[in-house]
């Protein structure tokens, strides 16, 4: 038994192809599906669609009213 995974680790180390597709079996299907939702995610949105995630309040009580100057003296 020892001397099976020996082997097999050695394999594993050494042969690049063996090693990507062991790296795909543990990793890759998840990092993959991950990837696919993402995607799906972004592309829900029709083309030229926009988003607005913050519309502050409008303050009715507002201080300044419409037609409110400040008068001035021009300094020479």
């Amino acid at each position: 038994m020892f001397k099976f995974l020996f082997i097999f680790f050695l394999i594993v180390i050494f042969v690049p192809p063996v090693r990507r597709f062991v790296f795909w079996l543990l990793v890759g299907r998840q990092l993959a599906k991950e990837q696919r939702k993402a995607n799906e995610q972004f592309t829900r949105r029709r083309e030229g669609e926009t988003k607005v995630d913050y519309v502050p309040p409008t303050d009715n009580d507002s201080k300044l009213k419409g037609g409110e100057y400040v008068d001035y003296e021009e300094v020479s």
